[in-house]
Formats: structure tokens, sequence, C-alpha cells
């Protein structure tokens, strides 16, 4: 069952300027034994699309270290812990793609951030409040999901 306050704390974090990355992560951190200023620290350079080069969408790379926190192996030839992360974060962009089209940062908010004249219209036209907000909450439903 969802948990509001993870999507609360994801929105808030955002809110107060992490990025998508950042806000998504840390939400999940210390529920899964990493501390929260850890997370921040990890995430920092995933934002706008890794380093705002508007690749894979910050939300996405977040989602993706969660289930790897929560999943990922620790031991080189551990092929069932390399199997379910695969199977978990294929699930999640598979999910996060159907509800959204794309897993790209510049598909998904219309904007070249590498540009930054195109940056400054971002901000201006108010596009990673009306936008990144809704695939911040999508992201953690589907991590919840699949936790």
């Amino acid at each position: 069952m969802p948990d509001k306050k993870n999507k609360q704390l994801a929105l808030k974090q955002f809110d107060q300027g992490f990025n998508c990355a950042q806000s998504v992560f840390a939400t999940f951190s210390e529920q899964l034994q990493l501390d929260k200023n850890t997370a921040l620290k990890i995430a920092s350079g995933f934002g706008g699309g890794l380093g705002r080069r508007g690749d894979e969408c910050g939300v996405v790379t977040g989602a993706m270290m969660v289930l790897g926190l929560a999943y990922g192996n620790t031991a080189p030839k551990d092929d069932s812990a390399k199997d379910l992360i695969l199977k978990k974060t294929n699930e999640f962009a598979r999910r996060f793609k159907e509800i959204n089209d794309s897993s790209k940062c510049q598909q998904l908010i219309g904007f070249n951030l590498a540009d930054e004249s195109e940056h400054k219209a971002a901000v201006k036209n108010k596009v990673f409040d009306k936008l990144c907000t809704g695939y911040i909450s999508d992201a953690v439903k589907i991590i919840e999901d699949l936790l």
C-alpha cells in the first residue's frame, strides 16, 4: 500500500531545492539503512538528466539507486541478486515509460537543460513545478510497489 509520507517527503525535498534524483533517493535511503546526507551527496549529480544533460531523468536514476540499495548484489558471483535487481529495475523502467512515454529528461520536460537559455526558459515557465513533481510522484509510487 502506498505511503503518502514518502510522496510528501520527496515533494518537500524537491520544493526545498534538491534535484529530482536527490528527492527520490533520499526519501527511501534511511529506510534502507543509508543516512540521508550521504544519499543526497550520492544523487547530487544525477538531476536534470545526468548533470543537466537531458539524458535519463533524475527520478529514474534516483529510483534505480533506491532499488540497487534494496536489492543489489554485494558478491560478484551472486547471480540470484543480479537477476533480482535487473528484474526490479527493468520493471521500474517499463512502468515509468508506460505512464510517461519516455524516461529521458529532455523529452519529458521539453527543454534542453544543457543550454543555459533553455534552462532559464524552463525555470521561467515553471516546468519543474508543473511536470517534475508528477514524475517524482510516479516514481515514488512505483518504488513502493517494488520494495
